[in-house]
């Protein structure tokens, strides 16, 4: 019985520690000699030094960011909930109105990657209502903050590495890569990684912009979803491949489906005074 005893206390100390260590992770003292870790690591993975020391000069750990990652939620919006309050009348609006606009960009880009008009400004509108809304927070402090954080080191730590790969690229100088907390960035809201891997530079200005260039920005998501499985010609209704390609997206099948949901509308032409679901 006394041995039974022991192995409790000894395993409840391990729980004990474990939880603190999930707590307090590591001292925010250590992280000027963890970047500096960092930036070695980087040069030996063979990104230029130049561009290593242009994205991590002044950055700093950022508490705010991981009260953000522990704060968030559980979805629990139903589709009807989530779609009726971001498909607006509004939104609708003026996703029609950017279907039209960029209709001859639209053309070229589903003749390239298969993906049609609606599907794209779609995600363009409930992304950043078409560019209006991008987030404004430093990418490297956050994603580095996340990083140095022990939840999902190597996930956030290889989001660095690629956001120096976009510095070193010259896609984007480190002032201009700002975003939402976790990292996003741009019109549709691209993960460094996402950036380095399927971003475009279909405007033909020598490089991939998806903070400026609606062209670049269209065409990039859709290469992303090309490269996530997109079949040419083919639906987006729940069970179909390219609804799987929407939820490498977004997760959510609730997000995925208001995708669905406001892209139909567009390409049916549907207009705000008939919003019924």
């Amino acid at each position: 019985m006394v041995g039974v005893w022991r192995i409790s206390w000894a395993m409840a100390g391990i729980l004990v520690a474990s939880q603190a260590q999930a707590l307090t992770c590591r001292d925010p003292a250590g992280f000027d000699k963890w970047l500096g870790d960092v930036r070695q690591e980087a040069v030996a993975k063979g990104i230029a030094p130049a561009a290593v020391d242009a994205g991590l000069t002044g950055v700093t750990y950022d508490p705010g960011i991981l009260k953000r990652d522990r704060g968030q939620g559980v979805f629990k919006q139903s589709f009807e909930q989530f779609a009726g309050r971001m498909v607006s009348a509004n939104r609708l609006r003026v996703g029609a109105s950017q279907l039209k606009k960029h209709a001859p960009t639209l053309a070229r880009i589903e003749q390239q990657f298969g993906v049609p008009g609606p599907v794209l400004v779609a995600i363009w509108g409930l992304e950043s209502d078409f560019g209006a809304v991008k987030g404004n927070l430093p990418v490297i402090r956050s994603v580095a903050t996340l990083a140095f954080d022990c939840r999902r080191t190597e996930m956030f730590q290889a989001q660095m590495f690629d956001a120096l790969r976009i510095v070193e690229h010259g896609d984007l100088k480190p002032a201009e890569m700002r975003g939402a907390w976790a990292g996003e960035m741009g019109q549709t809201q691209f993960m460094p990684s996402s950036y380095v891997k399927y971003a475009v530079d279909f405007d033909g200005d020598g490089r991939a912009d998806l903070l400026r260039s609606p062209t670049d920005v269209l065409a990039s998501t859709a290469n992303y979803l090309k490269g996530h499985g997109w079949v040419r010609g083919g639906d987006w209704e729940p069970g179909s491949a390219n609804f799987d390609a929407l939820r490498e997206w977004n997760k959510s099948q609730v997000y995925s489906r208001t995708v669905g949901f406001f892209a139909t509308k567009l390409a049916n032409g549907e207009t705000a005074a008939n919003l019924g679901q």
